[in-house]
């Protein structure tokens, strides 16, 4: 049995639900990475922002990106797996909830990022082929 904490990315980063959506865009940029975890203070997931998020619902809204908050757009409940959950759990919320990429989390805390590609990488050709003919179904996020 293989579990997530295998297959997952352990460098996640959060982006702080005080921070600006500013903050998420230099810090996606700067690291290369679509998205983000938003995290409250006491380190907790409060929900998952992409780059889309931020031109879709923040610059196309004509909001000022350096004054809206990353907790503005994290609404409702943010999907996630527990790092010793069995990988095909991991891919079983993918496909009901059509995301690319959920966040691990170990003791309460993110430990890191589980995505397609990872679950690529390193799972059946079969397996993996299953997960992208549903999640290319319908339109995705995260």
């Amino acid at each position: 049995m293989s579990v997530v904490r295998e297959f997952m990315t352990t460098n996640a980063q959060c982006i702080r639900e005080d921070q600006t959506l500013m903050d998420a865009a230099v810090l996606m940029r700067d690291q290369d990475f679509g998205s983000l975890p938003i995290c409250g203070s006491d380190g907790k997931l409060k929900g998952f922002i992409t780059d889309r998020d931020i031109v879709l619902k923040c610059v196309a809204e004509g909001l000022d990106a350096r004054s809206t908050l990353a907790r503005d757009l994290a609404q409702g409940k943010p999907y996630w797996i527990d790092a010793d959950a069995n990988v095909d759990d991991a891919i079983r919320v993918m496909e009901e909830h059509q995301v690319r990429r959920l966040p691990v989390i170990s003791d309460h805390k993110l430990v890191g990022i589980i995505s397609q590609g990872d679950i690529a990488r390193n799972y059946t050709e079969q397996r993996v082929g299953e997960l992208v003919e549903h999640l290319s179904a319908k339109p995705t996020t995260a």
